[in-house]
């Protein structure tokens, strides 16, 4: 399992936020996996498989774990990455994990996984306009052919 440094992670959270430093930092650090994850959670499926197929099997764990996959939540709680999973855990409304990272000196996963989480809010928000849905009909439309 790869480690990450307080620093990429804070970067890796700017990204999600929309911050072009964060993703400057990823891309040009050799982080493309943190870069793959976020898209993953917002269901590109060639992401999700940039990570299996380059065998980040803990952050395809992780995207997983975000939309409550239970075997994905034990793979990281066997594998010991407890930070990765108890992330997973604040995005799904745990406030138990929130304390437990906290407490354990790794707020800097905190704030990502509030940022994932307003991502996602963001993202969902976007489908449900009428401009969103219809993107999503003519996305789907291009999918079955």
């Amino acid at each position: 399992m790869k480690h990450y440094s307080t620093h990429t992670i804070d970067q890796f959270t700017r990204h999600v936020m929309k911050d072009t430093s964060g993703f400057n930092y990823l891309m040009n650090n050799g982080y493309k996996e943190l870069l793959a994850v976020l898209d993953a959670i917002r269901d590109d499926k060639k992401a999700f498989q940039f990570l299996w197929n380059n065998k980040f099997f803990v952050l395809a764990a992780f995207v997983n774990a975000i939309w409550d996959d239970e075997k994905a939540f034990k793979f990281l709680m066997d594998a010991k990455a407890y930070e990765w999973a108890a992330t997973a855990n604040i995005i799904n409304g745990d406030d138990k994990a929130e304390e437990f990272l906290k407490t354990s000196g790794n707020e800097h996963y905190v704030l990502l996984a509030h940022a994932i989480q307003m991502r996602i809010h963001e993202d969902g928000d976007k489908n449900t306009s009428p401009w969103g849905v219809m993107k999503n009909l003519l996305n789907f439309k291009k999918d079955v052919e």
